[in-house]
């Protein structure tokens, strides 16, 4: 089975581009909007619509693939590529990337996902979110051609023998911590709330009050609202950095002590704190985060680490693991590029015993969750993220349903 044709068409993501240097820079948020001037290159306001482009694979039987090209929420900053937009990136992929394409056998997913992933345009690589699109189509049209599940493919092509199984959804509230806590408990989220905790003296307190007091609801909300006590989600709450801003980057003794007592007040939950400190550079991060963690663990406190700043690309994820800065890695998959980065990511951390976060960013689209659920079900990750959007009822419900399907879809083949 070859590809005959390679059709793009534009799209919407389920969030918004931030133009984070602007709002670094003092832009006032104004309902859902942000009043100031844009800063970083391509942005004409400092929150725009979020764009995608469909990349369509039409095969030689008919069958259309298709994967969805998609960049996280502060695209063009922190050395990321640039402002995503399909008007400017459609003419790349129709001219560079269909004609690497067009013709080709679909016999192997990583061969032809490599050969995308080497593809160069002015003596650099594809943008990110061309690369983690198009390999997405590319994993589905190889499933298509051989009539398999996207999941099959990478299990089969990668040796895996995953034991199939529901993982772990982590949900996330953005600003609306409250509300959005009580939509993931009635839902059942085995992981959450993320909270958003990315201003110290609104959201964190300067001697850290008022995130530990929002621990403390949490904990007491989730006790009130459960309908079975067997239910007892993980508490994962990503702080920016926030815990280091206010008791010092390098003050592994005092941000433990901060963290203990947030783990003390998570009690009977399980809690997990992500990116608490920002380094502002990869190496000074790494061995701040490494050492914290190396503190938490001499304490025996009952609580994991999760890498975030500063580890983005594959080569990021191994730095971090192979130096053990942190209990786990968050794997921000358009980050990445290809989807067989994530795939070799989530396979890194397990050999290296960290757990596995296959995270994500709000501003993706359906489709690309879709297939990263896929990619979850060979790799079995600690966790993945609910997706898109920052409403938590669409991306739960995008990535719960994709899983059950993939499973209902399992069991009947195994029963035949």
């Amino acid at each position: 089975m070859k590809i005959k044709k390679i059709i793009c068409s534009g799209g919407r993501t389920g969030f918004f581009f931030d133009d984070q240097r602007a709002i670094k820079k003092g832009a006032k948020a104004d309902g859902s909007a942000y009043i100031g001037r844009p800063v970083t290159d391509g942005f004409k306001a400092v929150r725009q619509a979020g764009e995608s482009i469909s990349v369509m694979a039409v095969l030689e039987d008919g069958q259309i693939a298709y994967g969805d090209c998609a960049a996280v929420q502060y695209s063009g900053a922190g050395g990321r590529d640039p402002l995503f937009l399909a008007e400017d990136f459609i003419p790349v992929i129709m001219e560079h990337v269909a004609p690497v394409l067009e013709g080709k056998e679909l016999d192997s997913f990583r061969e032809l996902a490599a050969e995308v992933e080497a593809v160069q345009v002015d003596g650099k690589r594809l943008h990110t979110a061309i690369r983690y699109g198009v390999t997405q189509t590319i994993l589905d049209a190889v499933a298509k051609a051989k009539k398999q599940l996207m999941c099959e493919v990478i299990a089969d092509e990668y040796g895996l023998q995953p034991e199939y199984r529901q993982i772990p959804i982590f949900t996330q509230s953005g600003d609306n911590r409250y509300d959005n806590s009580d939509k993931m408990i009635m839902k059942g989220a085995n992981v959450l709330p993320h909270a958003l905790i990315n201003n110290v003296d609104t959201k964190l307190g300067r001697d850290g009050s008022i995130l530990l007091e929002y621990v403390k609801w949490l904990r007491d909300r989730i006790i009130a609202l459960r309908h079975d006590e067997d239910y007892c989600p993980v508490l994962h709450i990503d702080v920016y950095g926030t815990i280091g801003m206010a008791f010092g980057v390098n003050n592994y003794e005092a941000m433990a002590d901060y963290i203990a007592t947030l783990a003390e007040a998570a009690r009977p939950f399980k809690l997990r704190i992500e990116g608490p400190m920002d380094a502002e550079e990869r190496e000074a991060q790494m061995q701040a985060l490494a050492a914290l963690t190396a503190e938490v663990d001499r304490r025996g406190i009952d609580v994991e680490l999760v890498a975030d700043e500063w580890c983005n690309t594959l080569e990021d994820i191994k730095y971090f693991a192979d130096h053990k800065a942190g209990h786990m890695v968050q794997i921000k998959t358009p980050d990445l590029g290809g989807v067989n980065n994530i795939v070799e990511a989530v396979l890194y951390c397990k050999e290296k015993g960290i757990g596995a976060y296959q995270g994500g960013t709000c501003n993706e689209t359906d489709r690309s969750a879709q297939v990263c659920v896929n990619l979850a079900m060979a790799t079995q990750p600690d966790q993945i993220l609910a997706k898109p959007g920052m409403g938590v009822d669409e991306g739960y419900m995008i990535v719960y349903n994709e899983m059950q399907r993939i499973l209902a879809m399992l069991a009947a083949k195994n029963a035949k």
